[in-house]
């Protein structure tokens, strides 16, 4: 259910993302699921952050549907992966599909979409599923972190976007992972043995869409391996939202 507008002010927002910059996440992670419970879901696709964050919530008994948007298209290890963390973890990780396949999407716009118009395929691939999903929530928990690149550098812990202009609804984004470094996020990942992409051993530091993620350089950041020769950054899915209110 989308969050309504007399359940939570945009002044509430600020005050508790002030307060959560020194709060623990374990702290934060309570806080969201006494308030809203189920209707709080984690959407992870299967970075370090989020899967710190979800060992927090199990730990602790919080039991947060989990989702992960297939554009399928993702690496074999990604897939391989998923499996892994659900027993490791003991939760069910929810698939979000597009619409159509990649044969009928190539079929109706071309092969390849990703290399002509990636902003297109990211739209149809991850955006509107992840739409679909939103319209059933009231919180979305991410693993966004501000070390990861300076379009996320100002993300707050706690935002509130107008969702449904038409139906009067908004969403609460909880990024409860934002102050972490990338060194205490995998520092955390191997003290638990927390399964991760091998991706990662090989010098993927972001991993996304099989045809546009690449093996980083030292001294980039860590998603510069996305999308390489477009002057892209996101996929969008954190970006259409807009601005938070």
């Amino acid at each position: 259910m989308t969050l309504r507008a007399d359940e939570i002010t945009p002044e509430e927002v600020r005050a508790l993302a002030d307060q959560f910059e020194n709060a623990p996440l374990e702290e934060i992670l309570e806080w969201a699921w006494a308030r809203f419970g189920e209707r709080a879901a984690v959407g992870t696709s299967f970075q370090g952050a989020g899967l710190v964050m979800i060992h927090h919530a199990v730990r602790a008994g919080l039991r947060f549907p989990i989702f992960s948007v297939d554009t399928q298209l993702l690496f074999p290890e990604t897939y391989e992966l998923r499996q892994r963390l659900e027993e490791f973890f003991g939760v069910q990780i929810e698939w979000l599909l597009p619409e159509q396949t990649p044969e009928q999407q190539a079929q109706e716009l071309g092969p390849a979409l990703w290399k002509n118009k990636p902003d297109l395929c990211c739209t149809l691939r991850k955006v509107l599923p992840l739409q679909r999903k939103l319209e059933q929530l009231a919180v979305w928990m991410t693993g966004v972190r501000r070390q990861q690149s300076d379009t996320r550098e100002k993300t707050r812990i706690l935002e509130l976007y107008h969702f449904d202009v038409l139906r009067d609804h908004y969403i609460l984004k909880l990024n409860p992972m934002a102050p972490w470094t990338r060194d205490r996020v995998w520092d955390y990942m191997k003290q638990h043995g927390i399964p991760y992409n091998p991706l990662q051993d090989q010098g993927y530091r972001s991993i996304g869409c099989r045809p546009c993620t690449r093996a980083t350089d030292a001294g980039e950041n860590e998603r510069a391996g996305r999308w390489t020769g477009f002057d892209k950054a996101e996929c969008g899915i954190h970006t259409f939202l807009g601005e938070s209110i």
